[in-house]
């Protein structure tokens, strides 16, 4: 290591897990690792948002099944807001369901919670470095997935009413279309509650108060047009 390199500010990081005993004790690991600064925890998304709002660290570790907010929700308002910082997924799954869908949020980095020490401040260094920071296994299923076949695109819908954004409005044309939010989810390859979370957004803002009223909606604003015929 050089004396330029050696002189280099440790990277401040906040944790989020939902799990008290997990969180400190990923907290403590972290305090004893080199290069890296704890400066916050967060017990669920929507707080690691606010603490990445007040604190601006440089990357968040990430749970990802959390309440009120999940760590896929959390990663992609993090990413859009603040772009300064990066996130790495510390997680227990490292299914597709997982993977994928933090990935497509904007997070540089997985992990699984058996990763060691060495391994976190290796991913936590990549992601400042601008490299992905992946464990061996995600690498591997990450390549496999990128040989197959990859589903469409859902086409980009027309221009958002009523301050939806580019998500909300994304799921309200496939409301109108019909689908359930378990066909939803797997259309945008986000988790469920996710796009529970769209649906309640974007019916607070248009002031709906069911599908029904959504399909009209969606029809009466030019989002989809009636079949021909």
């Amino acid at each position: 290591m050089t004396e330029a390199e050696g002189e280099k500010k440790p990277a401040r990081v906040v944790v989020a897990d939902d799990q008290t005993v997990v969180r400190e004790g990923i907290v403590m690991l972290l305090g004893l690792l080199p290069g890296i600064e704890v400066i916050g925890a967060a017990g669920d998304g929507e707080e690691a948002v606010r603490l990445v709002g007040e604190l601006a660290p440089d990357v968040v570790l990430m749970d990802l099944r959390m309440p009120r907010c999940d760590g896929v929700e959390a990663t992609r308002r993090i990413r859009e807001q603040y772009p300064g910082t990066q996130v790495v997924v510390l997680t227990t799954y490292a299914d597709d369901e997982s993977l994928f869908p933090a990935l497509r949020a904007g997070a540089r980095g997985y992990l699984t919670k058996n990763a060691g020490g060495e391994e976190i401040v290796r991913a936590v260094e990549s992601v400042l470095s601008g490299e992905a920071g992946l464990s061996p296994s995600v690498q591997r299923r990450l390549l496999e997935r990128l040989s197959q076949a990859e589903p469409q695109p859902v086409a980009a819908p027309p221009a958002a009413p009523d301050g939806l954004t580019t998500r909300e409005t994304e799921v309200l044309v496939l409301i109108a279309e019909g689908l359930s939010n378990q066909e939803i989810a797997r259309r945008l390859h986000v988790s469920t509650a996710t796009v529970k979370t769209h649906i309640n957004n974007l019916f607070a803002k248009t002031g709906l108060k069911d599908r029904a009223q959504a399909v009209r909606y969606a029809y009466g604003k030019g989002l989809v047009r009636p079949p021909a015929g």
